[in-house]
């Protein structure tokens, strides 16, 4: 089976190589030159993360390993699968895959929805409670729905965990009164830091599996928005449950409410712009972290649009100094995180950059960055070193790999058709299309 899973994975590459990268001889205007090392990095990543780090399980499940740390995560499994959704229509290794992608979330979720990494023989390895995490299986399941029209991976097991999720974002709504969760390693005995009521969802660790500062993440509120319609969606046309839909849809409308509302921050000589965190008391953190969902990746989820005027204030704010975590080196510039040394870039928050970059001059500059990460092992990491690429985070990291592959075919290549000459060249437009997806 996995000798299947690598020649479908690679048959996808040359197919989509095949097409992005044509024998063309010089770039028309708007696009973007890049080098045979990202083509390479391409190739590698789609082959390595399916031959490597996805294992299909004796119960008809699929197990996908975060990498050199043997544990899946739900946000990480659900992002990795989600590059290879174009292979579902032609392949059907790959859908079976993905399909048991989906349904092994489903058991993890009802195991324990307060965790986010499980073991292989669906242990709790982590429990930290991250929304992000319980948004992406259901963000995966749709994708999957609207791509291939395969609608029975919504069984009773999928809607009892849809269930549970709700349940969940209802009590963490209300934190202070309803939640039972604890954890060690934050403040207020276990409970956190305190927060008001603002009708987002309470958050005790960020994507990066740090402890939050403040109750109420941005990032991870406005991912909840966009995946609770699609919920609502769901339970409308699937299994025909309104009242499931009509607590999904006002989940939405509420968390939304909240980020508008509490998530806004005017800052003088700047503007409005997006928090990182809030905890609706008054407190608030103006950053971004490297790890998706972030304040970068808005537009990639889908929550606002790329021109919005308060994103690109955010974004500029967050591709500047005035970040904390953005890190300029002799190699790179971008966004890096607590999570890792001071002065680390994540490739992860390059990708994203390049996702939501209205400029070619932006996305050809940050190509280079990730080209520049690259060193002999041809795989993109954790982070590195923006003086020193050799120096790095994670050797195996599946994630930033699978979605370089995504942000590849969503650049939209555009190929001389009449030439037959070969370069080392290869032509991009350099805007992308998150709606696009291998």
């Amino acid at each position: 089976m996995r000798v299947a899973f690598r020649a479908a994975c690679f048959a996808l590459a040359v197919d989509l190589l095949a097409t992005a990268f044509g024998a063309a001889q010089a770039c028309d205007t708007g696009t973007i030159t890049a080098s045979a090392a990202l083509v390479h990095l391409y190739f590698t990543a789609y082959d390595q993360v399916f031959s490597m780090d996805v294992l299909p399980e004796p119960d008809g499940t699929t197990y996908i390993s975060t990498g050199d740390i043997k544990a899946e995560w739900l946000r990480d499994s659900s992002a990795v699968a989600r590059a290879y959704l174009g292979r579902t229509k032609t392949d059907d290794a790959v859908r079976k895959t993905l399909r048991g992608v989906i349904t092994r979330q489903a058991r993890y979720i009802l195991l324990d929805p307060y965790a986010n990494a499980f073991s292989v023989d669906y242990q709790v390895l982590e429990r930290k409670f991250e929304l992000d995490s319980l948004m992406y299986p259901i963000w995966l399941a749709y994708a999957y729905w609207h791509e291939t029209g395969d609608g029975s991976i919504f069984d009773g097991q999928e809607s009892l965990a849809f269930d549970r999720i709700l349940s969940v974002l209802r009590d963490e709504q209300r934190h202070s009164e309803r939640s039972h969760y604890r954890r060690s390693d934050l403040p207020n005995a276990g409970r956190g830091s305190a927060v008001a009521f603002t009708g987002m969802v309470w958050d005790g660790f960020r994507p990066s599996d740090d402890p939050t500062h403040y109750g109420y993440n941005i990032p991870a509120n406005a991912l909840a928005v966009v995946v609770m319609r699609y919920l609502n969606e769901i339970e409308q046309k699937v299994y025909r449950n309104s009242r499931q839909a009509a607590n999904a849809w006002g989940l939405a409308t509420q968390i939304k409410r909240g980020i508008e509302q509490y998530g806004l921050v005017d800052r003088s000589g700047i503007g409005k712009l997006y928090a990182y965190e809030v905890d609706g008391l008054g407190g608030a953190d103006l950053m971004d972290d490297a790890n998706v969902p972030s304040l970068l990746s808005l537009p990639y989820f889908g929550y606002i649009p790329v021109n919005d005027a308060t994103y690109q204030t955010t974004r500029r704010f967050i591709l500047s100094n005035d970040n904390r975590y953005f890190f300029t080196g002799s190699y790179a510039q971008g966004i890096g995180s607590a999570h890792t040394p001071h002065g680390y870039i994540w490739p992860m928050a390059l990708i994203m950059q390049a996702f939501t970059s209205r400029e070619d001059t932006e996305t050809a500059r940050v190509l280079e960055y990730i080209a520049a990460s690259v060193v002999g092992d041809g795989r993109l990491h954790e982070s590195f070193d923006a003086n020193d690429p050799n120096e790095f985070t994670r050797g195996n990291f599946a994630w930033p790999n699978a979605l370089y592959t995504e942000l590849i075919t969503a650049l939209q290549p555009k190929v001389d058709v009449a030439s037959t000459a070969t370069t080392d060249l290869e032509c991009f437009n350099g805007i992308a299309n998150p709606n696009q997806v291998p």
